[in-house]
Formats: structure tokens, sequence, C-alpha cells
């Protein structure tokens, strides 16, 4: 078994290659209670955890890290801008800081490319006929500027982007004058994203995972479970292992504090199983995929660029 690695981001800052997923449900109590798991995590050894202002558990985070006694400069913490929020980045950063009660975070994202239109405490507002309220402006290369003037002010120390395709990066490059340190993406096995990964290895942009670990229906998966037998290990550490061995963050979310631990112990992959586990891939999306309009949060799979 291995300790998790770092990978160094574009501008120096290292980030811890596997990080604590933090979406805590929909309701109050869920978000609330995550402050526990929060902790055990921490106290289990996490230093690295993702969160996002639309999950609603950033405050509960803050508690777990003041509660956990371990020194701010020993944790790496990830927020994320609503799309809702486009029109109001500064305002949205400090609302964020407030609620995790920090100076500063390590990690802000644009979490969606597409802006929403703004409605205080909704995160996905809705017209009259239940599809998302998708505005035209601003554009993400206009908020990227926004975003771009937070770390004028010493409150964060890299941004980067999430869902972005190559389509995407490609516009958004244009005119960045900072290259965002991260791209957040859906990711596992059966969405290995190829060409996504080599595309911002080579632009120097590291790539996040989410929803690592593809549910039950890679963990299921019977070249995941004899590997998993193999190492001795569980199949999700397997499939994190995988991971770190392309060079990919991984930020898995449990609130069980045996799998916390497992998924921070991971073993060394030999080439050749590495290369099983991408064998996988069939482009499947399990997390954030198309409705029935073919729509992807009010977005079409060619403007997403998926």
């Amino acid at each position: 078994m291995s300790s998790i690695p770092f990978f160094t981001l574009n501008n120096g800052v290292k980030m811890p290659a596997i990080g604590l997923g933090g979406w805590g449900g929909e309701k109050p109590h869920e978000r609330e209670a995550a402050r526990a798991w929060f902790l055990t995590a921490l106290q289990s050894g996490y230093r690295h955890v993702d969160v996002a202002q639309i999950y609603g558990t950033e405050e509960s985070l803050g508690k777990a890290v003041r509660e956990s006694g371990i020194p701010r400069e020993e944790l790496f913490i990830t927020t994320k801008l609503p799309a809702g929020h486009h029109s109001r980045v500064a305002e949205s950063f400090q609302e964020s800081l407030d609620n995790l009660g920090l100076d500063y975070v390590d990690l802000y994202l644009v979490h969606f490319p597409f802006p929403f239109a703004y409605e205080k405490g909704v995160a996905f507002p809705k017209n009259p006929d239940g599809s998302i309220k998708v505005l035209d402006s601003p554009s993400f290369v206009q908020i990227w500027a926004d975003v771009e003037k937070l770390l004028d002010t010493g409150k964060v120390r890299a941004i980067g982007v999430s869902n972005f395709s190559v389509k995407n990066l490609e516009i958004l490059l244009k005119s960045a004058k900072v290259i965002p340190a991260v791209n957040q993406v859906e990711l596992h096995p059966y969405l290995a994203q190829p060409d996504l990964v080599e595309y911002c290895k080579n632009k120097g942009i590291v790539v996040t995972a989410y929803t690592p670990t593809g549910y039950q229906n890679v963990l299921t998966n019977p070249t995941v479970t004899e590997l998993a037998g193999k190492y001795s290990v569980s199949a999700a550490q397997i499939v994190l292992a995988w991971h770190v061995a392309r060079g990919i963050v991984a930020v898995p979310k449990s609130s069980n504090k045996e799998r916390q631990k497992q998924n921070i112990n991971l073993p060394t992959l030999e080439k050749s199983d590495v290369a099983k586990i991408t064998a996988l891939d069939k482009g499947e999306r399990l997390c954030v995929k198309p409705d029935e309009a073919g729509l992807v949060f009010g977005m079409t799979l060619e403007q997403l660029g998926w």
C-alpha cells in the first residue's frame, strides 16, 4: 500500500491526489450530518476535501475543520461557483468563504460552463415548464476574467473549471490570462476520457475525477473485482489506484469511516493492470447525463462539447 501522492498544479500549488467528495444530499439534515463524516475523514488522514456552494455542505466542512484541530495550512479545500452566480462572482466567492468560516480556499472552480438565472438559495432555477432557466450571458470567457481577479485578493490559491470539454477549453484559452489549474469532470473506467485527459496534460491542467469509482456499475465489473482479489483490496481501491496511476486526482464521497480509510490507502498497480482497467472505457456517463430532451442542465451535448 502506498501513501497518497501530491500533484503539482501549474502555479506550483500542491494538491493531494485523493480527496473526499463533499456532496451531502438534498435535505438540510443530511447536509448538516456531513459534519460528522467530514470529521472522521480528517481524523483518518484526509487532507483534501471537495465541496461546492450548491452542495450546501460548506458550513458543515468549516465546522469539521475547526473541530479537527488540524492546522489550516495542512488542508486543501476546494469549493465552486454555482452556475446561477456567474454574474456575481466576487459576491458568491465571499459567501462561500463565510459559509466555510475560512480566510481562503485552496482551489475555486467554475462549476458549470453555462449560466443559469440567479435566484437566491436556488441551485437550479426553473421555468414554468420545469426546464432550467439558462441564460445567454455572461459567457464563460467573461466570467473567467472575474474569477481570475480573485487571485489578486489572496483568498484563493488556485482557480479552475469543472465540466469543461476540449471544445470549451479551447474557447476559454484563447482569451484566458490564467490557464485553469484544474478541470474537474466525470471520469471513471466506463468514461475514461482519454482525449480530454491528454489535452489537459499538454496544457498543464490537472484533471480531477468526480464519480471516480463509477458506482456499482464499475465496482462489480469482473475485471475490477478480479484485480481487487489479486491485490487483496476493495474494488474501490483498485479504481482509485487506477486514477492515481493516470495522474488524475479523484474525489470519492464516502461517509463510512472504514471505507474512508481504505480510499487513502491504495495499491500500486502494474502497468498491464492499469491498461486492463482503461480498456473498460465505453464512453458511458453515469452521473451527469442527458435528460429526455437530450439536454444536460438545459444545454445540448454539442454546446457542452460532450
